[in-house]
């Protein structure tokens, strides 16, 4: 009888339920999410993000779109996740399910 030691790693992905959003000193809500790889996402809402709605609130429930921010593993802010002619660090207004894309896609770059 012959036996195999099969070692089988599962790569867990993270996505929008995954982050732990915080209360900002100035009244909104944030995350950081730091990935294995070294890229990291910032999301956050509230009146002075690019969120909907552009209002204070501490619940993320509260909110329908959050801005984004990526970081490469130097902590520079790194746009190589959005699209060509997008020409800011942030991505404002962005819904969970573009998140949870985002997420994905910085996840896999190795």
């Amino acid at each position: 009888m012959r036996l195999f030691n099969i070692e089988m790693k599962i790569r867990v992905m993270k996505v929008f339920k995954d982050l732990v959003f915080h209360s900002t000193g100035n009244g909104g809500v944030n995350s950081r999410m730091d990935f294995t790889n070294g890229f990291s996402i910032s999301v956050i809402a509230g009146d002075l993000a690019y969120s909907t709605p552009r209002e204070n609130n501490h619940n993320p429930d509260f909110f329908s779109k959050f801005e984004v921010a990526v970081f490469a593993p130097d902590g520079e802010f790194t746009r190589e996740f959005f699209p060509e002619d997008h020409d800011d660090d942030v991505l404002g207004w962005q819904e969970r399910g573009q998140i949870n894309a985002l997420m994905l896609l910085i996840q896999s770059e190795k």
